[in-house]
């Protein structure tokens, strides 16, 4: 009995998916930043009903937890853990070292672009009487909700270049649901409104897709297909007799 060979292995065009997420959450943001422009900054209905069932019901443990999550996500930590993403990204004391200082630089850019928008809009925060924690600075896009959710990105991306797609699943959605907590926090505290910490999803997201689809081009990533003797992925597995 004949077999009819298996039509050859056809790869889609690296990062064509990471390009149009990245153009999908970066459009997304700046229809949301022009909403919020058009109104001067001022709340929408939406948001001003979510800020008030946040302010209404968080009860005095819940609060305390809340502004433990929420420092997380500003200071030197978050920096930390950027260069860190970069260390375990790298293959040795070299590359560890350079992947580090990209990270942080990553991390720095996305930051200056987002102090820019910030001022831009000069959105005012919920009003000062409604805050369980401290603030500082215009509300659009928020910064906590930023710097969290890029740097577990961040720290994800470093997880998948380093063991494949599959590997430490359960980290990866640990950082997710710290990146969300601290995003919520923010709204739960009061100290910004929904379309805030929405925004910074929106724009974190839009940088980490460009970042995934950079390292796809970058010799050494893992996309959780088996390596050959050669070093290159297999694409269908091998059939064994």
């Amino acid at each position: 009995m004949s077999l009819t060979a298996a039509p050859p292995y056809r790869r889609a065009r690296p990062g064509t998916a990471g390009l149009l997420a990245a153009g999908l959450f970066g459009a997304s943001f700046a229809l949301l930043a022009t909403l919020v422009a058009a109104r001067h900054g001022a709340p929408y209905a939406l948001d001003r009903d979510i800020h008030q069932w946040a302010v209404d019901h968080r009860p005095p443990v819940l609060t305390a937890l809340l502004r433990l999550v929420t420092a997380t996500g500003t200071g030197p930590l978050p920096y930390l853990c950027a260069a860190g993403a970069g260390w375990i990204a790298g293959h040795d004391i070299r590359s560890r070292l350079r992947t580090a200082a990209g990270a942080l630089a990553f991390l720095l850019t996305a930051q200056a672009v987002r102090y820019a928008v910030m001022y831009c809009l000069a959105r005012s925060r919920p009003p000062t009487a409604d805050w369980a924690a401290h603030a500082s600075g215009f509300a659009f896009p928020s910064g906590h909700t930023t710097t969290s959710a890029l740097v577990a990105g961040l720290l994800a991306l470093a997880l998948c270049r380093k063991t494949g797609s599959a590997g430490h699943r359960w980290i990866r959605a640990l950082l997710g649901c710290w990146a969300v907590g601290v995003g919520l926090s923010r709204i739960c505290l009061g100290v910004h409104w929904p379309t805030d910490v929405l925004g910074g999803w929106l724009y974190a997201l839009a940088w980490l897709s460009a970042a995934a689809t950079w390292l796809r081009s970058v010799p050494g990533s893992h996309h959780g297909r088996p390596a050959t003797a050669s070093g290159r992925h297999s694409p269908i597995p091998q059939d064994r007799r």
